[in-house]
């Protein structure tokens, strides 16, 4: 997990960075004479006993992310004699002492900062102030679009390529392997060409193969490794680490294939315990996949051996080993048949085998935020939910709200927009994704938690023998179309009340008959959900006339359409008036209960109840 640090050497500044504090969180770094002031809030500070530069000294390496609330040229002289490179250089951040901007001052790209000053500028309510050209023109920085797919970045001229995307000029990119999901989100118009062109001013390869690139070449060339390379291997019991590693590197240089693709390790079952082994793929964070005799045997492979058969029940570990892996991630294209290495005056034979799969393999959990919007208005989104869509990797939901939330959505993010009726497929694309590692954020407008997606994507991962733990969940809830609609017609919720949807979709009618004549009959304030839609009529006339059996005609009634959205209509009416109201899909229907009273436009449930029955 990132981390961060605040840092005020004023009064002003102090109150601008709290909401950091929690909101992402950060250590807050303060100047002595803010101590009482943090005391008096409860709020735990650090304190900087030396010198401002003094004290970024050890700040720096220490932190992924530095925030300053500080005037920007005091920042710049003060991180100057600090910087090293943008490739390890934390992020640097300025936030107005107003707390009404943010502003990416360094590492912006590599070091997190564009991302992290969306995050801020969410928290602060503040304006994000981004100058990179890439985002400028709407594009992922192309020295981090591979980072969410946890792809290794090669060598190359990083800041040649960048640049001349920055220009609009025409860069080729050759993607030999990994995912393509980047691609189908670029905006129009993109400099990007992926097919080779006549004469383009820089190329980028997206490859397992490790290329060389002569060093006073004029074309700037860089290359991202995709982890999609899965290596069998069958050694001989004992055989130490060096030597397993040697044989894997000798095999990857006679097929040009960069070590920074493998995704991991795969052998025989009998290996799982082998020291050399596992002790290589805990150096190189490589997982080990370990496949029994039975499961290994089943694979069709070109160099089956009879002798390795009599050993250990199956006739290939290296080759079958690669495939079944490579196969798992949706692949299985035996790129080299096995090898076997034996390295002069080094004990032990290794046999080496690569396979390729079509998924690369992400090496981190992945991450699911189920995360409430609100009525539609971002006014009405809350700090959290919108960093939970500003740090996701990619976004899903019914695309209606998907182009309520564009705004919070950043150049580059994965944003997938899907039809209303399925939301069965939505679940499922979600978790499938964050099941390969991704941070994906499903949004729902409302509350997610209250006729949302919440439910449904847990219920689908429960089907499926989820552990509860990976991938992660976080609920951020939202404001309901219940609460919206209540707010702008006053305060008719202040007593108990219930939501009752009346689609039968889901739920069987005459379920939702039961729960009308429950509700009416116990004198709740009633808030009803998908009351109308173009086929459904009658069931909003069942109900009103099953509320009309037990409440007077005057109930005051609130018909909310498309709350606090552009369109927003607000129709006030009694219980015996109800069905002459404009009424679909996208109302909210509150109906009071006997103590409820119009006054003016507002209406009004006492918090009292019997006292208002006297």
């Amino acid at each position: 997990m990132s981390s961060f640090a605040a840092i005020a050497v004023t009064p002003a500044g102090f109150k601008s960075l709290l909401p950091l504090v929690t909101g992402l969180p950060a250590d807050l770094w303060v100047s002595p004479s803010l101590v009482a002031d943090a005391e008096a809030l409860g709020v735990t500070v650090q304190v900087c006993d030396r010198s401002l530069k003094d004290t970024l000294v050890d700040l720096w390496t220490a932190y992924d992310g530095v925030i300053f609330a500080l005037a920007t040229g005091a920042v710049v002289r003060l991180i100057a004699p600090l910087l090293t490179d943008k490739a390890t250089d934390p992020a640097v951040l300025v936030v107005a002492e107003t707390g009404d901007q943010v502003i990416s001052l360094c590492g912006g790209h590599q070091g997190g900062g564009d991302a992290l000053t969306r995050q801020v500028a969410h928290l602060l309510g503040a304006v994000p102030v981004i100058t990179g050209s890439s985002p400028a023109h709407g594009l992922p920085g192309v020295d981090v679009l591979g980072v969410p797919f946890g792809w290794s970045k090669g060598s190359g001229d990083w800041t040649g390529v960048s640049a001349a995307i920055a220009h609009g000029k025409p860069v080729e990119i050759f993607q030999e392997a990994g995912s393509t999901l980047w691609q189908d989100h670029l905006p129009e118009g993109h400099p990007l060409v992926f097919e080779a062109v006549k004469s383009p001013v820089a190329r980028l390869w997206i490859s397992p193969i490790q290329r060389r690139f002569a060093p006073d070449g004029t074309l700037p060339k860089a290359q991202w490794h995709p982890r999609v390379l899965w290596v069998g291997v069958g050694c001989e019991r004992g055989t130490p680490q060096t030597v397993i590693a040697a044989a894997i590197e000798r095999v990857c240089r006679a097929g040009h294939f960069a070590l920074e693709a493998i995704a991991g390790i795969a052998s025989l079952d009998l290996k799982a315990d082998e020291v050399g082994l596992v002790a290589l793929c805990t150096e190189r964070q490589w997982p080990l996949r370990c496949f029994t005799a039975e499961e290994l045997k089943a694979i069709p492979v070109p160099n089956p051996s009879t002798v390795v058969e009599q050993a250990v029940q199956t006739p290939s570990v290296a080759e079958a080993a690669a495939i079944l892996a490579a196969t798992g991630a949706g692949g299985g294209q035996l790129r080299v048949a096995k090898q076997v290495v034996r390295l002069e005056g080094q004990p032990g034979a290794v046999t080496v085998a690569i396979a390729q799969a079509e998924r690369e393999y992400i090496p981190h959990p992945g991450h699911l935020a189920l995360v409430g919007t609100g009525p539609g208005d971002l006014n009405q989104i809350t700090p959290a939910a919108k960093q939970a869509i500003a740090r996701a990797d990619v976004v899903i939901g019914y695309g209606l709200y998907i182009d309520q939330i564009r705004p919070l959505c950043r150049p580059g993010q994965i944003v997938e927009p899907w039809p209303i009726t399925q939301e069965r497929q939505r679940a499922d694309r979600a978790i499938d994704l964050a099941r390969w590692g991704l941070s994906v954020a499903v949004v729902s407008s409302g509350d997610c938690g209250i006729y949302g997606m919440a439910g449904l994507v847990l219920e689908q991962l429960q089907a499926t023998g989820w552990d509860g733990a990976t991938p992660s969940i976080e609920v951020f809830p939202g404001i309901s179309a219940l609460q919206a609609a209540a707010a702008r017609v006053g305060a008719p919720l202040m007593h108990d009340f219930c939501a009752i949807s009346l689609s039968d979709l889901l739920t069987p009618w005459e379920v939702i008959v039961k729960r009308l004549e429950a509700a009416a009959q116990a004198d709740f304030v009633v808030a009803l959900y998908n009351p109308k839609s173009k086929t459904r009529t009658e069931q909003v006339a069942i109900a009103h006339r099953i509320l009309m059996a037990h409440r007077a005609p005057t109930t005051p009634v609130a018909v909310v359409k498309s709350v606090y959205r552009p369109d927003e209509t607000i129709h006030r009416t009694t219980l015996a008036n109800l069905l002459e109201a404009p009424i679909d899909m996208l109302t909210v229907v509150l109906i009071g209960n006997q103590s409820t009273q119009r006054h003016g436009p507002w209406l009004i449930t006492p918090r009292g109840y019997n006292a208002n029955l006297r």
